[in-house]
């Protein structure tokens, strides 16, 4: 079944369409599409774009690549990066989003990795985060310290990537 631009935002409700949808039906507006590796996340940010009627015509699907050898085996992530820096970096981040792009099939890749809590992980401190995007005009990495519960850093993780998916829709090449 194919879906426009206009079939993404006429699928939500009657009122003004979420910002996820609208991000969705910018998308599909420019005929680019998107894929996600998420690590802290858990398909947080895959659930939330499919959560959008007619999501279908950009979201090419995600990968949940929590455990390192994920990373590694199924999205491609240097091995030799890895063990450098370990899971929970800002070049980590921009990896996945790049292999998660090129094994999809997708115009923009967007990744999520970080620490959510509760406790500490390899000297990295609850609420370190990394998110990635990369498309057309490049991969774009922004990495936050955050605060709050498990719950809270994971959802706040999944606006972050999304507002940096629609920075760089605002903002090509």
């Amino acid at each position: 079944m194919t879906h426009s631009a206009a079939g993404v935002a006429a699928q939500t409700s009657p009122a003004a369409p979420s910002p996820v949808a609208h991000l969705l039906a910018r998308l599909a507006e420019r005929g680019s599409t998107v894929a996600v590796a998420e690590s802290l996340t858990g398909g947080l940010v895959t659930a939330t774009l499919t959560e959008v009627p007619g999501s279908s015509a950009v979201v090419r699907g995600g990968v949940v690549a929590y455990a390192t050898a994920v990373k590694a085996d199924v999205l491609g992530v240097g091995r030799q990066l890895l063990a450098q820096v370990g899971p929970v970096s800002p070049d980590v981040a921009a990896e996945m989003a790049s292999k998660v792009r090129d094994l999809l099939g997708a115009t923009y890749g967007l990744a999520t990795t970080g620490v959510a809590g509760p406790d500490p992980q390899d000297d990295h401190p609850v609420g370190e985060v990394h998110v990635a995007v990369a498309g057309p005009s490049g991969t774009h990495v922004r990495s936050l310290a955050m605060t709050g519960t498990r719950a809270q850093v994971r959802l706040a993780t999944v606006d972050v990537v999304l507002e940096l998916l629609a920075d760089a829709l605002e903002h090509p090449a």
